[in-house]
């Protein structure tokens, strides 16, 4: 997916992790014999980059080394590495990984140095300050005082291009604390408590994000992966953090800010970081990762989408049938996406693509028609449930196990906490509702041992799709291919 990285024209450089690793290797080859700590010392140094909150944690710049660079490289690594967001609402300072995530590089440098610098494997001094609380608590603050024209965390975007990614653009309200923010402020919590752990005296900078960033699933996708990569960033974070010291820091940031004070009381700002923490917590903790409409490059609705009553009460499980390979990277499961919605809205002649929401085998969740628009994946029920396909044929196989628990458990959770999805939801599989082989009997067989499976057709489950008899002499098969049903008949055996 990443194209051969050129300094040369910085206006155009390519802003992907790659990218920002091979110039680190670059700055690694022209500093032969620094550790890890010297090397990102070196590069905040050389970027410019010092506030006093961040001398308070990590010291002044002045006694780090002057990096050896060559100007095209120094250049490069300060435009990618300094965050700001444009009054055109260009985010800068933000690189796409290979994952599919979005991740701006300050907070996650941040919290590598804070680890590093540390001395003990339990509390690193500014770890959440440097990676998280601070940019948590001036977004709360900020949508506290501007509710109608910004959102208290996560604002989201998309790139100019997937494959040479240049732009990156926000949608919608924006935040202080963007989904880019947060996710190189997870990655820095991560990394920064990896390095504080275990000694990394050995490994360069540019390995370490190799490993972490650069590493390819193969058919089984995350259920042999190794642990620390950027595809288990919500597995890792869940299991590493601590939530109540985590919340706790952010009322302290929160407190710090006097000048709220002056137009807001105790409560007042107590209900804003609770309101806002537990949106964080929920969207980056308990949410499975979701890439957007945008992200994964959709074309537009066409007409108007039909508003779902939520919460809705059922859940239908399919499989694409085709694509019929599960898809295991990104780059894979987006093209597969808009494979899909191509196929729906120019052969089917639908408004958009059919799913709800579509699992891959990368570890990421994609937004079909979502949570608050009617599909069309299961016909009868498209204004009344939710419908969610796994990418590839489940006719004798399951997706990977990975996969299913994040549909089976973190986007039931999710929807359920959100208020998308009743808590009494009644789960099916597409073929209870329809004459279908969807989604696979290999696949339909294990969902029935899933929590809210109801195996009875309950009234009104009973619309069937119609078709002409068959000639005397032979019977009619069923395939269901994008959900387009194909029907032929054959010799009866």
């Amino acid at each position: 997916m990443y194209k051969s990285l050129c300094y040369c024209n910085i206006s155009t450089i390519t802003r992907n992790m790659n990218g920002f690793i091979k110039a680190v290797e670059s700055i690694e080859n022209e500093n032969p014999g620094l550790s890890m700590l010297e090397v990102v010392k070196g590069i905040r140094k050389t970027v410019g980059f010092q506030t006093n909150l961040i001398e308070n944690y990590l010291g002044d710049e002045s006694d780090a080394h002057n990096l050896a660079m060559k100007p095209s490289v120094a250049a490069y690594v300060s435009e990618v590495v300094h965050h700001k967001v444009s009054k055109f609402g260009e985010e800068e300072g933000v690189v796409l990984t290979l994952d599919g995530s979005n991740v701006a590089l300050a907070p996650m440098l941040l919290g590598l140095e804070a680890g590093l610098q540390s001395t003990t494997k339990n509390l690193i001094p500014g770890l959440y300050p440097l990676t998280l609380t601070e940019n948590l608590a001036a977004s709360f603050l900020h949508h506290a005082q501007n509710e109608q024209t910004s959102v208290p965390l996560g604002s989201k975007g998309f790139w100019d291009s997937i494959k040479s990614p240049k732009v990156y653009t926000l949608s919608g309200l924006p935040s202080l604390a963007t989904d880019a923010l947060l996710t190189g402020g997870i990655d820095g919590t991560i990394l920064g408590s990896e390095v504080a752990k275990f000694n990394h005296l050995e490994i360069s900078l540019s390995n370490l994000l190799k490993s972490y960033y650069s590493h390819k699933l193969d058919l089984a996708g995350l259920d042999t992966a190794p642990r620390l990569i950027s595809q288990k960033r919500r597995i890792n974070f869940r299991t590493l953090l601590r939530f109540s010291s985590l919340k706790n820091q952010v009322a302290d940031a929160l407190t710090n800010h006097l000048g709220f004070y002056k137009n807001s009381d105790r409560k007042t700002l107590d209900a804003v970081m609770h309101e806002g923490f537990e949106k964080f917590a929920y969207l980056y903790a308990v949410c499975p990762n979701i890439i957007m409409r945008s992200q994964w490059g959709a074309a537009a609705y066409i007409g108007s989408p039909t508003y779902l009553s939520l919460p809705v009460p059922y859940l239908f499980i399919h499989h694409t049938y085709e694509p019929s390979k599960p898809c295991i990277t990104f780059e894979q499961c987006a093209s597969d996406m808009r494979s899909m919605q191509k196929f729906h809205q120019q052969t089917n002649g639908w408004d958009d693509i059919g799913y709800s929401f579509v699992a891959g085998s990368d570890g990421n969740l994609y937004e079909g028609r979502g949570w608050n628009w009617v599909g069309a994946h299961t016909k009868g029920y498209n204004s009344k449930g939710y419908g969610v396909s796994f990418i590839g044929d489940y006719t004798s196989s399951l997706p990977v196990k990975s996969a299913m628990d994040m549909v089976r458990y973190d986007f039931t959770k999710c929807a359920v906490d959100a208020g998308g999805l009743s808590s009494s939801y009644s789960l099916y599989g597409h073929r209870q509702a329809v004459s279908t082989e969807c989604p696979g009997n290999t696949l339909y067989q294990e969902i029935q041992s899933w929590e809210h499976y109801k195996q009875k057709r309950s009234s009104p489950l009973t619309n069937h799709i119609c078709f002409p008899r068959c000639p005397r002499g032979t019977r009619a098969t069923l395939r269901d291919a994008h959900m387009h049903y194909k029907r032929r008949c054959v010799h009866a055996t």
